[in-house]
């Protein structure tokens, strides 16, 4: 009964909302589920007989499958889009998930090092290999500069400007930014450049590339995970960190000290202030244990 429909909703995602394949499927699947639902209750409805209260039922039904709060609100997502998608053809005149709630989703707070747990994991990359110099000098600069993995990974040689203290970012969308680094990061780097990167055979096409592996190729996202994870462990830093967490850490110090928050930004490469804003919440959150430990008026009694 809903062939048609969805074969329309699928036609009107791919041409008129230019969206990927994998959007198109990942909506079609949240469509396939609530008339699986519907079939299960012996419910035989058309999109258009589908009110408010069965949906309320679907969405409890996919809750009690165990599914997390952030895949339901993915899947009402999908719903709200295929309705629109009704009212657009006149399949349906009204919209079902118009009072449709999804739940509250908590924006969860990432880990974040302090300076003194920053230093400590530095302290356990293993300097007496070759590629403890460029680790080393990977860290700092994340550190130091708030980058992405990926834009670390990215680095070039040609977008260094030391004498400046700043290097050139090729961030999200290809966008370029200008960011400030320390000196400590530079010496790192210049200990790198001049001690290891320099002996190393360089694979065509990777000449501008800043950090190498061993075989003189770039390196891989999942390397640099791995490296923080292993660094972590033998730090005894039981906190749940990526190399996000890096950069996380580098916008809450900056806050906490009291940066101006579009300076923040502008160093991050976000597009939008509202996603730096999320700093002044990790910052509200340091402001209330800071009061909790020290102050006598909100300890427990």
């Amino acid at each position: 009964m809903w062939e048609p429909y969805k074969k329309g909703f699928k036609a009107y995602l791919q041409l008129e909302r230019s969206l990927s394949d994998h959007s198109v499927e990942a909506y079609l699947h949240d469509v396939d589920l609530l008339t699986g639902y519907l079939k299960g209750s012996g419910l035989l409805l058309s999109p258009a007989a589908v009110e408010l209260k069965h949906l309320q039922d679907f969405v409890k039904h996919v809750a009690e499958l165990g599914l997390s709060p952030a895949s339901q609100a993915r899947i009402i997502s999908g719903l709200r889009q295929f309705y629109r998608y009704c009212l657009l053809e006149q399949i349906t005149t009204v919209d079902p998930t118009l009072l449709l709630e999804a739940p509250k989703l908590k924006r969860a707070l990432p880990d974040v090092l302090s300076y003194g747990e920053i230093e400590d994991l530095i302290a356990a990359i293993d300097l007496s290999k070759p590629e403890g110099g460029r680790n080393k000098a990977i860290l700092e600069t994340m550190y130091s500069c708030g980058l992405r993995v990926s834009e670390v990974i990215g680095l070039r040689l040609s977008h260094l400007y030391p004498d400046l203290g700043f290097i050139r970012v090729i961030g999200k969308g290809d966008k370029e930014r200008l960011v400030p680094i320390g000196n400590k990061a530079l010496h790192y780097i210049h200990l790198y450049r001049t001690a290891i990167r320099v002996h190393m055979p360089v694979k065509p096409g990777r000449e501008d590339i800043l950090f190498l592996n061993r075989r003189g190729d770039g390196l891989s996202r999942v390397m640099i995970f791995t490296l923080i994870k292993d660094l972590a462990r033998k730090a005894g830093i039981k906190k749940n960190i990526s190399p996000h967490t890096f950069r996380h850490s580098f916008a809450t110090h900056l806050v906490e000290g009291g940066a101006d928050l579009r300076a923040v930004q502008e160093m991050l490469g976000h597009e939008s202030i509202t996603t730096t804003e999320i700093y002044t919440h990790l910052n509200r959150e340091f402001l209330r244990k800071t009061l909790e430990q020290f102050h006598p008026g909100f300890r427990h009694s």
